[in-house]
Order: C-alpha cells, then sequence, then structure tokens
C-alpha cells in the first residue's frame, strides 16, 4: 500500500478588513480542494483591538488561522510605517519557519503584505500573488509592483493588468488572467439578494441610525501616504460637502496608513464640534455586510479601493476623490473629481439625480476563488526567478501578442482559459 500525496500547504496572509473580504472566496476554495491545505496567518489590523479585531470574523467562518503576527508600530507617520515593515520581515520569517508553507499567496499592495513577502522570498518559498499588474497612487503603486518581482506566479483582475505583468518582464506562462475574487463575493451575495438589517448595520459605531432602506451615503477616506502632513483638507473638504446635504451617511475609519491619526482627528472634531445627526462613524464590518452597505449606498464617496473595484458589481454611483486610485481601471458608475467641496457637492448631487449603473464584470465574473486553488494545486513550483524578455529574439514579447492571446494562451496545468 503506497502512501497518499501530501497535500500542498498554502499559506495565506491576511493583514486588513479589505484583505479579508476579497480574499475569502479563495479561503474556501483552498479549504474545499482535496490536494491543498490552508494556514492562515493574521496581521496587520486585524488582530488590532481598535480595528475591531477582525481575527474573530476569520475564525468564526471556521477558517484555520495558525499564526498571528504582531508587527504595527504606533505612530502613524511614514518612518513608523517603515519600521513596521522591518518587524514584519523578522516576525513572518519566525512563522514561516515554523509552519513551512509551499506556497505563499498573497493579495494587494499593502506594506504590511510586503514584509511578509520580503521574507518568504529570502527563504526559497513560492509565491502566488493576486491582483498584480494594476497601477493606483500612493506608496501602494510601489509595493504592487515590487511583490510582482518577488512573486513566482500572478493572478491579475483584468487584461489590462496582465499585459502590464508581462511588460515588467514575467513570463507569459506564469501569469493566469482569472478575475478579482472579490467578484465571487459579489455574485453570490446578489444571487441572494442584497438584503441589509437595520439592526445589522447599526450594531456597531456611533452615532446617527441608518436606515438601509432610506437612501444613505457611504464614505470611505484614507490617508496619501505620498502626501503625508497634507490629508486633513480633503476630509474637511468631504466633511463641509456632506454637511450642506445632510443625508444620512455611514463614515469607516481610515485604514492604518500613515496620516491615519490625522484623518480620525479631524473626524472626531467635526463630531464633537458639529454633533452631526445625519453621520455614524464605524470602525469595521464583516465582509458580506460591508458588500451589501455598498451595493445599496445611494452614493458612495472617498478613495477606498473598493469604490473602483466591488462598485461595479452593483451599479452603486461613485464620486472618487483625490489621487489615492490614479490610474485605476473603473466602470462608468465612478467619477473621479478634486477635494473641493463645491466640485464634490454638485458631483453627488447629480450621482443622486442620476442613480444606479448598469452592473460591470470588470473585475470579475463571480468564478474567480475556485480557478486560483486549481492553479495552487496543479503549477509546479519554483524559486528561481528571471526576467522572461532576456531569454526571448524579441526581448518586448507583448508587441507580438494582445490581450486576446493572454486570455486564450493553454499552458502545462493552466487554468487560463476557464470561464
Amino acid at each position: 500500500m503506497t502512501d497518499a500525496p501530501r497535500r500542498r500547504k498554502v499559506a495565506v496572509p491576511l493583514i486588513d478588513r479589505a484583505n479579508y473580504g476579497r480574499m475569502k472566496p479563495v479561503l474556501a476554495a483552498i479549504q474545499r480542494h482535496p490536494d491543498l491545505e490552508l494556514q492562515v496567518i493574521c496581521s496587520g489590523s486585524m488582530v488590532l483591538e481598535r480595528f475591531g479585531l477582525p481575527i474573530r470574523e476569520v475564525e468564526r467562518d471556521g477558517f484555520p488561522v495558525c499564526g498571528s503576527v504582531y508587527i504595527e508600530i504606533e505612530g502613524s507617520i511614514p518612518s513608523t510605517m517603515a519600521k513596521s515593515v522591518g518587524m514584519g520581515v523578522i516576525e513572518f520569517a519566525s512563522e514561516l519557519q515554523r509552519l513551512k508553507p509551499d506556497v505563499l499567496l498573497a493579495i494587494g499592495d499593502r506594506y504590511e503584505m510586503l514584509s511578509v513577502i520580503v521574507a518568504a522570498g529570502f527563504m526559497n518559498i513560492c509565491i502566488a500573488h493576486v491582483q498584480g499588474g494594476e497601477v493606483s497612487g500612493s506608496i501602494d503603486e510601489s509595493i504592487r509592483h515590487a511583490i510582482t518581482k518577488f512573486a513566482h506566479y500572478h493572478f491579475p483582475s483584468t487584461a489590462r493588468s496582465a499585459d502590464y505583468i508581462v511588460r515588467m518582464g514575467e513570463s507569459p506562462e506564469t501569469v493566469f488572467l482569472v478575475g478579482c475574487p472579490s467578484s465571487d463575493l459579489a455574485f453570490a451575495m446578489l444571487d441572494g439578494g442584497a438584503d441589509l438589517d437595520a439592526e445589522v448595520i447599526n450594531a456597531t459605531g456611533s452615532g446617527a441610525h441608518i436606515d438601509p432602506n432610506r437612501p444613505y451615503l457611504l464614505v470611505v477616506y484614507h490617508p496619501v501616504t505620498t502626501s503625508f502632513g497634507r490629508e486633513t483638507a480633503p476630509v474637511e473638504e468631504i466633511l463641509h460637502a456632506l454637511d450642506r446635504l445632510q443625508l444620512p451617511t455611514l463614515w469607516l475609519w481610515p485604514n492604518i496608513d500613515a496620516g491615519a491619526d490625522h484623518v480620525s482627528k479631524v473626524l472626531r472634531r467635526f463630531r464633537e464640534e458639529r454633533q452631526p445627526d445625519w453621520l455614524r462613524l464605524v470602525k469595521n464590518y464583516g465582509p458580506e455586510v460591508y458588500a451589501r452597505i455598498l451595493a445599496r449606498a445611494a452614493v458612495a464617496v472617498g478613495n477606498s479601493s473598493s469604490f473602483v473595484r466591488d462598485s461595479g458589481f452593483y451599479g452603486t454611483p461613485v464620486v472618487l476623490v483625490g489621487d489615492r486610485q490614479e490610474g485605476r481601471e473603473y466602470s462608468e458608475n465612478v467619477t473621479p473629481v478634486d477635494p473641493d467641496r463645491e466640485r464634490l457637492l454638485d458631483l453627488i448631487r447629480s450621482k443622486l439625480v442620476k442613480g444606479r449603473y448598469a452592473p460591470s464584470h470588470l473585475y470579475g465574473d463571480g468564478r474567480v476563488a475556485g480557478r486560483i486553488a486549481e492553479a495552487l494545486a496543479r503549477v509546479p513550483l519554483y524559486v528561481q526567478k528571471k526576467l522572461d524578455f532576456i531569454h526571448r529574439e524579441d526581448p518586448w514579447p507583448t508587441r507580438s501578442f494582445g490581450h486576446e492571446s493572454l486570455l486564450s494562451t493553454s499552458i502545462p496545468g493552466s487554468v487560463r482559459s476557464s470561464a
């Protein structure tokens, strides 16, 4: 009798609430796959009390949290972000040494994620990356592309992103154009209906009571790290515009990036001085609840990547403020605007009049997680990376094919052409 083949261990670091929301369908797909073993590592704001301890929701959802890594250094300034990355490399190296994963699956462009990627890269662990090749603002732009150069396999969300990854010198055979896993959550929710209970939406946070059956605004504004020290003015402009509207508004606290304390201070001062009866401030919602809130919002205002990526699935009107998401692909429901109170006010009002847009599938078709899990089970694992174009007669391979061939190319073990 021969022993059954060992399942391939896949470590998935989760570092914030958005991270978990987008990766939740992938975690479930990995957990279901007979040839894979899931190892969840929680870090960043996932393990912090002031962000509502999202790690507890991961555990309640039945995923195995194999480790908690504390890396965040207080201060909310650029140097503490840099130091947190250094702390993360040290702490994640210890955790990866203990868990010994076969492959590490990372998503996005966060600085906490960069730290685990650096550790895994030096430890000869095969790395797969979700959402590579995208363009955005802030330091996230550089982090995302740095992770791409560390990663051995790539799961981009759009055809343009796949093309950009190849242009960066990555072999087309390692690029799987599958879509964004957040589409899985969106489509599953829409199939079941986007009902939202008032008790759920008001169970956390403080301020105005929000009736989900009446028009409300959703606001998320994160600091732009490359504009550190200048992040309060946009928040004040948004608040002035919303104070003129006086519509019920859900505002989620910012992430942990440098400048977050400055954003939070403006919100607290406004709440204390004006005592607005239209504003509710909330730390965190679980993935499904947040998806329903975004789907039902009359207008979403701010600079969250979810407003660019996920809002299109629901046709939610979006006023995209500032340059944090500059260069992103977005659907017609999204309109960028500078943080000026009069322009913001006019645009929000016009979006309210216009109403909902047709749904967009720019970022996925709702069947992404299974493709990622299947690829992780089948691809050959390797460690040594090389620039692809130095091995070709044509140094710029993307000149010889377009998006269509990226979508249709068949390679051994590939799920590229899955639909």
